[in-house]
């Protein structure tokens, strides 16, 4: 399937809240409020069928001066398993390269699919205290089970 994948606009934030909560109502993701997808609109990346149907949402956090967090990746179930995940994530990393961030994390409850992008495994621990400024508004915080895997360059 032919994808066209762009940074987000104003015009992809209410589609990206929807799919984005979808997956958080059933507990495979950390749900986006509107205020949080428009003040971080830079940087999510999306993906549109060559028609304009969206298809699916990826960003690139910045937390610091070397480090980034791969987060909201979403596809529309009936896009899955065509490689459009792996398209996001893939254009998010060229990104951090473009940056010149050398590590990226991300948490995750899909460790293989980001082991299959080169990512490893890593202890939560590792990661550094600014990272859990969205834990905590979550409902599953403290006794979260995503799992924390790192790229590197």
């Amino acid at each position: 399937m032919a994808v066209i994948i762009r940074k987000a606009g104003m015009a992809d934030v209410q589609v990206a809240y929807e799919l984005l909560n979808s997956y958080a109502e059933k507990g495979e993701l950390l749900g986006r409020s509107l205020s949080s997808l428009y003040d971080n609109l830079r940087d999510f990346q999306v993906a549109h069928q060559p028609n304009g149907e969206f298809v699916g949402v990826c960003a690139l956090h910045i937390c610091w001066q070397d480090l980034a967090e791969i987060r909201s990746l979403a596809v529309v179930t009936k896009f899955q398993k065509q490689g459009i995940g792996r398209i996001l994530v893939e254009r998010c990393l060229a990104d951090a390269r473009d940056f010149g961030i050398a590590k990226v994390f991300t948490l995750t409850y899909q460790p293989d699919f980001f082991k299959r992008l080169g990512f490893s495994a890593i202890d939560k621990k590792e990661l550094p205290h600014k990272v859990w400024t969205d834990c905590i508004n979550c409902p599953k915080f403290p006794d979260c089970n995503e799992e924390a895997l790192v790229w590197q360059r």
